[in-house]
């Protein structure tokens, strides 16, 4: 991975993009994009289309949602407190104590996510977990006046944003469910130019996949790929009290994953397969026997139906402040998807 590609991955991990405020993250794709595509565009949903040989006949599309999950102001009391709603699926107990940050018209505000102190609770509220509804978002303000002055109901809410790297090469950051999916697919992209391609590419930084794989549906009805390749991450086993039985052997820092099961189309995988054998790029297999619930999903079933595969990034602590995976991961995943698009020649026959 080089310097400009890894400061790629910064900027997306240091811009807020919650389900349905997704546009400061889409500027940061649209300008990085900008000086290796051949078009960047956007549709009405907010869908991010970077491509390269758009004209070609065969149609591939790899995508990666951009969208994180965040929190909705809902209600200010008296005393200048605010209490959210969730955007997508939260632990509430990962929540106590954290720093978030309020994105208002007029800039961001910083906050404290908190509740009634240890100390002060009865040994039944010690006993129970914390809801969302007794948490509560302190930005300073003495009273209701003031915080209203500063923020409205609706403004969106995140985890205070930036990634902290690791040993062995991994790197933690709220956020890393999905930007690393979106960087892999738009940093796969700029990794076939200037290379010829046989078929037309395109990379969607899709929107609001967190509350319905919403953009996913939208993006691929409007492009109608014959094959469609959906970068998400999955859950990594190799961390205490995780069965293994049951999510599969899945450690970072091994390769990229590729699904196989039902979802996915068997002869994509193949080559999906076959690309990282000639690559000599490391990967993990895991499956699914159930429509998947990430873009992948959505994309399988458009219009007349798409090949479709799932290729996912190991990540420990899914929906958590403190997510981590490995950036050889990323960076393995990038090639085998650059790989696979100009293996292709552009009159394959995905049909089952």
């Amino acid at each position: 991975m080089n310097a400009e590609a890894l400061d790629f991955l910064r900027q997306l991990l240091e811009t807020p993009s919650p389900s349905g405020f997704e546009r400061p993250v889409q500027d940061v794709v649209r300008k990085y994009a900008s000086t290796f595509a051949d078009t960047v565009t956007t549709d009405v949903h907010g869908n991010v289309i970077v491509a390269r040989n758009p004209e070609a006949r065969q149609r591939v599309m790899m995508a990666g949602h951009c969208d994180q999950i965040g929190f909705l102001v809902q209600y200010i009391d008296e005393q200048g407190f605010l209490y959210a709603q969730p955007i997508g699926g939260w632990d509430p107990i990962v929540l106590i104590g954290q720093k978030m940050t309020v994105w208002t018209t007029d800039g961001p505000i910083f906050g404290v996510m908190a509740r009634k102190p240890i100390h002060l609770l009865t040994d039944e509220e010690r006993k129970q977990l914390p809801k969302h509804k007794d948490l509560w978002v302190d930005i300073g303000a003495t009273n209701k006046e003031e915080a209203s002055a500063k923020v409205r109901i609706g403004d969106p809410i995140t985890l205070q944003l930036g990634m902290t790297t690791m040993s062995n090469n991994l790197a933690s950051s709220p956020g890393m469910d999905n930007k690393t999916g979106l960087w892999v697919v738009i940093e796969a992209l700029r990794r076939t130019s200037p290379k010829k391609l046989g078929c037309a590419l395109f990379a969607v930084s899709t929107v609001q996949e967190e509350i319905g794989l919403r953009g996913a549906r939208t993006s691929t009805y409007g492009i109608d790929p014959h094959v469609g390749i959906a970068v998400d991450v999955t859950h990594a086993t190799d961390c205490p009290t995780v069965d293994k039985k049951q999510e599969g052997d899945i450690a970072l820092g091994k390769g990229p994953v590729i699904y196989r099961g039902p979802n996915m189309n068997h002869a994509v995988v193949d080559k999906l397969i076959e690309t990282a054998a000639a690559g000599e790029v490391p990967y993990q297999m895991a499956a699914s026997g159930r429509a998947t619930p990430n873009d992948a999903n959505t994309i399988q079933i458009s219009r007349a139906g798409v090949a479709t595969g799932l290729v996912s990034i190991p990540n420990r602590y899914m929906h958590s402040p403190v997510e981590i995976i490995s950036l050889e991961d990323i960076d393995r995943a990038a090639d085998l998807l650059a790989g696979f698009a100009l293996r292709l020649v552009g009159d394959e026959d995905f049909r089952p």
